[in-house]
């Protein structure tokens, strides 16, 4: 090719402007309506954001493995530069260096926003460095963080252990608070500067609700005009079954390692959102350098391909292996989504759930009558499902929370969120269901 691509596949440069920086042509026209019918996120995944005729009629984008980017003259490197280095708001407005752009992360950063119509959004080396950045561009010492709880043990460590010893704060509500008990907490942290509020829904690994309306309608009593921003996790249902930004949430996060790459073939990460949170995170990542790289975007790209068939599959396998666990004699509980409307007692979580979902989701929390002894028995005897930790792939997983991904919560802190002996987590692929049913029923019978 004759001109450095862009996520569109267009050249970033064409012509000069007035002041003689290079200025960056129009992408060629996207097809998003045809006879006034919106596409849908499915159909854009197979092209949006990139032309094949820049790229020698590749059908699909090539890996650019380069470091870095060729400017077309010294005019347009030093507003490129502007960009990166956040003098001006937007980012770079061609490629510069991949730490901070590339053309692959550029389309998988388009087609990230599709799903929940996010203005922006921004792809990492992994969930826990998006995460991580986040918090970076968002707190200083002495700020106060108000989450809910529990979190992913990464996410609850990074805050609690070393941001904590950068002199940040923090204070938390369960998962199911009620608005009363949301606004207790926000009242005490509103003493202090708070900077973030930060959710994840639903919990890991207890499945627990978020009530994100909730949260937002506290926030902005209480806070008024100077109100933080919401960022939320949403790894467990998005973007298929669960879309926060239609909520209140300002910011969403995602651990791309699991549904959206779904193969467990890759380690990602990323954040969505509106444009102004959105050139904060990306200044951050451009200095810390946690920016996926470009094989493992393209690998993305072909994930997000399949990603709603992938997800409807999981999530049918899981509404009937769930149907079957829950009257079996050797379990206690089986935390489900899709069944908060028969639980008693569950009436607000499932308030919620019909309120925010669209789905139950495919990874559920297992509770077994016993303790890790029985567990370990019930994770030993599987056959099909694979003890691992993770979740959203193409194959079942199957791990213990309280020994494994948890092990690093202190043990009353865990008491406190459920996260107990003798929960299990699974998280259900596409294969057959009904095999998936023979092999729990066999793994249950060597308790």
């Amino acid at each position: 090719m004759s001109d450095t691509p862009t996520p569109t596949g267009m050249p970033a440069e064409t012509e000069a402007d007035l002041t003689g920086v290079a200025a960056r042509v129009a992408p060629k026209p996207e097809v998003e309506k045809i006879g006034g019918r919106k596409l849908k996120p499915s159909t854009l995944m197979m092209g949006h954001g990139y032309d094949p005729s820049l790229s020698e009629g590749s059908l699909k984008p090539p890996i650019f493995l380069t470091s870095t980017f060729v400017f077309p003259n010294a005019a347009a490197g030093k507003r490129h530069f502007e960009g990166v280095t956040g003098k001006r708001p937007g980012g770079a407005e061609g490629l510069v260096y991949s730490r901070f752009n590339g053309p692959n992360q550029e389309i998988l950063e388009d087609r990230l926003g599709v799903w929940e119509e996010a203005e922006d959004a921004l792809a990492f080396s992994s969930g826990m460095s998006a995460i991580a950045t986040l918090f970076l561009a968002m707190v200083k010492p002495g700020d106060t963080i108000v989450h809910s709880g529990p979190l992913y043990a990464a996410t609850e460590t990074l805050i609690g252990r070393v941001l904590g010893k950068f002199g940040v704060k923090w204070l938390d509500f369960p998962a199911g608070a009620t608005r009363e008990e949301i606004d207790a907490v926000m009242t005490e942290a509103a003493t202090g500067n708070v900077a973030l509020i930060y959710l994840e829904s639903p919990a890991n690994p207890t499945n627990a609700l978020v009530d994100v309306e909730a949260v937002a309608a506290s926030r902005d009593a209480i806070f008024g005009d100077e109100k933080p921003p919401i960022a939320i996790d949403n790894t467990f249902l998005g973007p298929l079954w669960f879309q926060p930004l239609k909520h209140g949430a300002d910011i969403v996060v995602y651990s791309l390692t699991k549904y959206v790459g779904g193969h467990s073939d890759l380690v990602a990460g990323g954040v969505l959102g509106t444009k102004a949170h959105i050139n904060t995170i990306r200044t951050m990542r451009n200095t810390i350098g946690t920016i996926t790289d470009p094989n493992t975007a393209w690998m993305l790209l072909r994930s997000l391909e399949t990603l709603e068939l992938r997800m409807s599959r999981a999530g049918e396998n899981a509404a009937k292996v769930c149907a079957y666990l829950r009257h079996h004699p050797k379990v206690e509980r089986v935390g489900y989504l899709g069944f908060l409307a028969d639980e008693p007692g569950a009436e607000r979580q499932a308030d919620i759930y019909r309120r925010h979902c669209t789905g139950g989701g495919s990874t559920f929390s297992l509770y077994l009558k016993g303790g890790e002894r029985e567990s370990f028995a019930f994770l030993d005897a599987l056959k099909i499902a694979k003890l691992a930790v993770s979740l959203g792939g193409t194959e079942t997983l199957a791990s213990h929370p309280a020994g494994m991904t948890h092990l690093s919560v202190p043990d009353a802190r865990k008491q406190a969120l459920g996260i107990t002996d003798n929960l299990v987590r699974i998280s259900i692929g596409v294969e057959d269901a009904d095999d998936l049913i023979a092999d729990f029923t066999q793994a249950l019978e060597a308790i």
